[in-house]
């Protein structure tokens, strides 16, 4: 009942017909393309999409193209080739996870009205915090209504550690329960995990305080980052990706600043491309802004240090 209950509560918080929950997000992509897509169709994937949307779609039997990363006009011009299929799917991160970047959800939605597609987010790096209410990378752009499918994550803001789902139209919801294989043949969600995740939907729908609150505390650090000199990728996203470029310089770094009691990541080749090794800051709403203007001090003195900044 838990379960059912917080399958309810995922559509409603989305604003979607029904949803079906998978042990994680990576399941939910593994499991959605090859269920929905036949060799008559066609998917059309962003470049730089995750990597469970990739292995989604090589699953799958569908015709398929890629285009340039949040380039417009190419993917307008893969929709124009792609009109000889049955169905046509847009897929698509709503935040990209390595850049902070958003996808321009707004031009991707009236290009699949004007060809005739279905639109595919992956959510895991906006549900939560995105928009006025949490909800995500078509309620921060005003899209709702026109974003057929979302996948995303129980695991990273809505806390559980683990989990992913699927929420969209009840068609295709029912269709996922008898033939998404990653659902039909896994275990379901650990208890404690949908517990958790129940109540962290509780606590976004009942105010938009935590989500008002990440938008302030990611403005601070961008801002006072980029003050200080750094180059920081994205847009308004919580994900700050500090470039840096050079990957030895970004691996010291981040030594450093956990020797200071800050954790940050070095990213470097192959999970990005060469030349462009970043630190990966993550904001989080549990920070105070004493703690982000800690931060910002620790970069500026490890960056002086090591040569980042003059």
């Amino acid at each position: 009942s838990i379960h059912k209950e917080l399958e309810e509560k995922i559509a409603r918080f989305h604003q979607r017909e029904d949803a079906i929950l998978y042990a994680s997000c990576f399941d939910a992509n593994a499991g959605i393309f090859e269920a929905l897509l036949t060799p008559e169709d066609a998917v059309l994937s962003d470049e730089l999409n995750h990597a469970s949307i990739i292995d989604g779609i090589r699953l799958c039997k569908a015709n398929k193209y890629r285009y340039k990363h949040m380039d417009m006009q190419d993917l307008e011009a893969k929709l124009q080739d792609a009109q000889k299929h049955r169905l046509r799917l847009v897929a698509t991160d709503g935040a990209f996870s390595m850049d902070g970047d958003i996808a321009p959800l707004r031009e991707i939605c009236q290009l699949a009205q004007k060809y005739d597609a279905l639109v595919f987010i992956d959510e895991c790096h906006a549900t939560g915090f995105l928009g006025p209410n949490g909800r995500g990378t078509d309620e921060l752009l005003g899209v709702m209504d026109k974003v057929t499918i979302i996948n995303s994550t129980l695991g990273k803001a809505l806390g559980g550690a683990a989990g992913g789902y699927t929420t969209g139209p009840k068609p295709l919801i029912d269709l996922l329960r008898q033939r998404s294989r990653p659902y039909l043949f896994s275990n379901s969600l650990p208890p404690a995990v949908v517990g958790c995740a129940s109540k962290a939907l509780d606590l976004l729908m009942e105010s938009n305080a935590i989500a008002q609150s990440m938008a302030a505390k990611t403005q601070r650090f961008r801002s006072k980052m980029t003050a200080a000199g750094f180059t920081i990728s994205g847009k308004d996203h919580p994900i700050c990706p500090v470039m840096l470029g050079d990957a030895r310089l970004a691996a010291v770094m981040a030594e450093d600043m956990l020797s200071r009691g800050i954790y940050v990541i070095g990213f470097s080749y192959p999970v990005v491309p060469k030349g462009k090794a970043r630190i990966r800051v993550q904001v989080s709403a549990v920070h105070s802004d004493e703690d982000i203007d800690r931060c910002v001090e620790a970069f500026t003195q490890v960056g002086r240090k090591h040569g980042a900044l003059p």
